[in-house]
């Protein structure tokens, strides 16, 4: 590669790179202050955590929209218009005077979020040369895990210091450095896009909806599934008939059904959602089994539960470049099995020996585990997007993230809810520390059946893909 051309490609990265870790830290950083701002805004633990639904919930509900906008009016100029969102609103919940004002200001940089998230896959296909796309997805990766790692300490800091509006305006800088990174180094949009009269507004909104309704119905409730929790997932169900029917309607539809046919883009979109509903639990049972069957305090739990993203971080430019150089097939199965090794550490450890190692005996299943998913998540991603047409890009790379969102909305609840029977304990803080342990084994075996059935979904879609005249 030319000396020029390739340090194009290294700061279109970076401009890329900041545009992954943005999204992510948005959303680590701002778990950690909810306290805080119960005790700023005199509000319950219920309001505040409006804070991180809404931000989740726009994301959610628009990234498969925004992919899709992208390709139709250019994938530049909308790339550029979310980070100015995700700025501006930054800027916003920073000097937001009620809490009110601050959750709409939230779900707007979640609007901005879905952008980025949206279309910063799919410019890798235009930035980087195929042969490089590995090395690049796990950059990416890598990013996107850094973000999430260093939230929490990076927010507890800030709370401690400048105070609770500095974890939002933290973001203003980011925001301004990573537009002009994106203005200088994306490539311009293709001729013959400027226009939104191909884009399906009807199955815009009725998956917009229908996403809500699900990931309402997952969130509200804590894990107990009432009326209102059953009537929402109705809901979603009705809004999915009604949008398959829409959509195979309409004469330029949001998502070509037909893509679905397509072997290699099934099954790395439910192996997606799978795993992701599996690194969920990691999340969501972690910090009970280390506070309440290890017996840790806070500052202990933090730094326990920062191994795996760590992990992340520093597995993911590797894999790429195992990706590039052993092929994405190969890595999605070493992946695979590398999660399922983990679960299987924690599930399969007897109580006894579990209390015994303490720390050392779950972090290190932990570490497996993301080693693992930054394997699987670096070569599923390329798979993906390897072969996708230009002008499809943004919509495969917003259902592509959308899969990854949906699986960890439902690994809060589904796993959460897992956990809690497993423990056999109304309220898991109450729990004793073996009855937490006993909660952590089962859950994790759960979990490497997950793991399991997207092994299967994998190796189906490789046999699928093999035969000749299979994808229409």
């Amino acid at each position: 590669m030319p000396l020029e051309q390739a340090t194009s490609v290294r700061w279109a990265l970076a401009g890329l790179s900041l545009s992954m870790l943005l999204p992510s830290l948005g959303t680590s950083i701002a778990n950690v202050g909810l306290p805080t701002l119960a005790q700023a805004f005199a509000a319950s633990f219920q309001d505040v955590q409006w804070v991180v639904l809404a931000y989740l919930l726009a994301i959610t509900t628009l990234i498969v929209g925004v992919g899709r906008l992208g390709d139709l009016v250019g994938r530049r100029r909308l790339m550029l218009g979310g980070i100015v969102l995700f700025t501006a609103a930054s800027a916003l919940c920073g000097a937001a005077p009620t809490l009110g004002l601050l959750i709409a200001a939230r779900a707007a940089q979640g609007g901005g979020a879905a952008v980025l998230m949206a279309l910063t896959m799919a410019f890798v296909g235009e930035t980087v040369p195929k042969a490089r796309a590995g090395s690049a997805m796990g950059l990416l990766g890598t990013m996107s895990a850094i973000g999430t790692a260093i939230g929490p300490s990076l927010g507890g800091v800030l709370i401690a210091g400048p105070g609770w509006r500095a974890i939002f305006l933290v973001n203003v800088p980011l925001g301004v450095l990573t537009f002009l990174l994106a203005h200088r180094t994306l490539p311009a949009d293709r001729r013959g896009t400027g226009g939104v009269a191909g884009f399906d507004r009807a199955g815009t909104l009725l998956l917009a909806l229908t996403l809500a309704a699900y990931a309402l119905a997952m969130t509200l409730g804590h894990g107990r599934f009432g009326p209102l929790n059953l009537g929402l997932l109705l809901a979603a169900a009705i809004g999915a008939g009604l949008f398959l029917r829409v959509e195979a309607r309409a004469a330029s539809p949001l998502v070509r059904l037909a893509l679905f046919r397509d072997p290699v883009l099934g099954a790395g979109l439910a192996m997606s959602t799978l795993v992701s509903t599996v690194m969920m639990a990691t999340l969501v049972v972690g910090p009970f089994y280390l506070a309440g069957g290890l017996g840790l305090d806070a500052a202990s739990v933090g730094l326990a539960l920062s191994a795996g993203p760590l992990a992340a971080a520093l597995a993911g430019v590797p894999a790429g470049r195992l990706a590039d150089r052993f092929g994405t097939t190969r890595l999605i199965f070493v992946g695979l099995a590398g999660i399922a090794a983990g679960c299987l550490m924690l599930s399969t450890m007897p109580v006894a020996m579990a209390m015994t190692l303490g720390i050392p005996g779950y972090v290190l299943p932990i570490v497996v585990i993301t080693i693992g998913y930054a394997l699987f998540q670096t070569a599923n991603n390329t798979m993906v997007m390897a072969d996708v047409r230009p002008d499809r890009r943004g919509v495969v790379s917003g259902m592509l993230n959308l899969s990854r969102n949906l699986g960890l909305v439902t690994g809060a609840s589904a796993m959460g809810a897992v956990f809690a029977l497993a423990s056999g304990a109304l309220d898991v803080t109450a729990a004793s520390p073996e009855a937490v342990a006993t909660g952590l084994r089962i859950t994790f075996a759960v979990a490497a059946g997950l793991v399991f059935v997207a092994f299967v979904v994998g190796a189906g879609g490789r046999v699928r893909a093999a035969r000749p005249g299979d994808v229409s």
